[in-house]
């Protein structure tokens, strides 16, 4: 995807990227449904309604991410040493080809290029930011109890080791109030509390998060924000400067379509210099982008596939799937509470492209079974969803992806409840 203006009209003395926000476009009525399936190498035979649990790669991309491949084999120190990175500066003069990458996501997702590095996934990002903060005794991070496990497990082991308190705020659920969410927050506060840490798009519930007026309420504590915002890139519109979190991290292999394991982190300007990544290399002392470039030998190409996958999104026509995902999602969840007769307690403004609907009693409402719900759907119906037990029910968290159709959706209705 080419950067709004071109390259050289897109670029600021400072080395920042005029305007923030996604740069799209649409191409009219598009093609839903399973005649797009040959797009991405899935098994057609199978119903696949959890493209939020890893994303699937399409085929064009993954042949993109394979060229990337043999053109470093071609001439891997080169390629490693000088294209890559700058050990000794760049074999043309422009930019890295890493840097070049992180612009065009950032123009993707609304954010300043010089703000924005790759890591490898959501996980490795806060546990880079958790890692460079100054937590102490007497400190605490707060976070909500939609906070994915993942995420609270690195949360727990680091404010532990530095003597640190985890605080968890609890969220209005299954009735989502957006405004009582960020107020239960605000009032969680303290002149103890170092860092808040919130999802955007929560992983399990799927409830999409007033992040900007939660960091805004914050901020006028004097408290630093970091938001996971795995599920969003490709998933809802984003706009990284407008919602001014300290700190924003996010996947590229969900539903932005890049090859696995592509993320980013953005850090506000103020912050860079304390911020380090998890494994420190020859980038330490050289700025905060050519640190988190270079942390030794590994596969790039994740990352400079990335700017492919958001062609992939352009040329589907990126604003056109965002509606139909979303449509077919919250179509998804009035039908299966009609169906399976469970409430539906959630506005239509709290759904993105996934959904969450609670199943009838009868089918159990343990983590038990939901893990033998989730085997069966799999293995006896070839139907892959995500499924939790959450508030002593279980629930299935549907995915809406451009390949899926309703009559999926039926045939997953009626797996759970023949």
């Amino acid at each position: 995807m080419a950067i709004e203006g071109g390259e050289a009209a897109g670029w600021e003395k400072a080395g920042r990227l005029k305007g923030s926000g996604p740069v799209v476009s649409t191409l009219g009525a598009m093609t839903s449904g399973r005649s797009l399936l040959p797009l991405w190498p899935l098994d057609p035979t199978a119903i696949y309604l959890n493209h939020g649990t890893v994303g699937v790669t399409p085929r064009r991309v993954l042949a993109a991410q394979q060229a990337w491949r043999d053109r470093m084999e071609r001439h891997p120190a080169r390629f490693m040493l000088r294209d890559l990175w700058t050990f000794a500066g760049t074999s043309d003069g422009r930019p890295t080809l890493m840097r070049q990458a992180a612009a065009e996501v950032a123009a993707f997702v609304g954010a300043w290029p010089d703000d924005l590095v790759f890591v490898d996934n959501t996980t490795t990002g806060v546990n880079a930011v958790l890692r460079s903060l100054p937590l102490g005794a007497g400190d605490d991070v707060l976070v909500t109890d939609h906070l994915y496990g993942g995420i609270m497990t690195g949360v727990t082991h680091i404010s532990r080791a530095a003597g640190a308190t985890v605080r968890t705020v609890e969220a209005p659920y299954p009735a989502f109030d957006a405004a009582e969410a960020v107020d239960r927050i605000a009032r969680a506060l303290t002149d103890r509390t170092r860092l808040v840490i919130v999802d955007h798009i929560a992983a399990e519930t799927a409830i999409v998060w007033p992040v900007a007026e939660i960091v805004r309420a914050c901020h006028a504590k004097g408290v630093a924000v970091l938001v996971d915002g795995a599920h969003v890139p490709g998933a809802i519109a984003l706009d990284v400067v407008a919602i001014d979190a300290d700190f924003y991290v996010a996947n590229l292999h969900k539903w932005a379509m890049a090859p696995r394991s592509a993320a980013f982190l953005v850090v506000r300007e103020e912050h860079q210099a304390a911020m380090h990544p998890a494994v420190i290399s020859w980038g330490l002392d050289r700025g905060f982008t050519q640190e988190f470039d270079w942390m030794g030998t590994r596969d790039p190409t994740p990352w400079l596939t990335a700017p492919d996958g958001l062609r992939f999104l352009h040329d589907l026509g990126y604003e056109d799937l965002r509606r139909a995902n979303h449509d077919l999602a919250w179509r998804a969840a009035r039908y299966l509470s009609d169906r399976w007769s469970t409430p539906l307690s959630i506005d239509e403004a709290a759904v993105g492209c996934m959904v969450s609907v609670m199943v009838p009693s009868s089918v159990g409402m343990t983590t038990a079974d939901a893990m033998r719900l989730r085997d069966r759907l799999l293995f006896e119906h070839d139907i892959e969803v995500q499924v939790h037990a959450r508030a002593g029910r279980v629930w299935v968290r549907v995915s809406a992806q451009i390949y899926n159709e309703f009559a999926d959706i039926d045939a997953l209705g009626r797996a759970v409840v023949p």
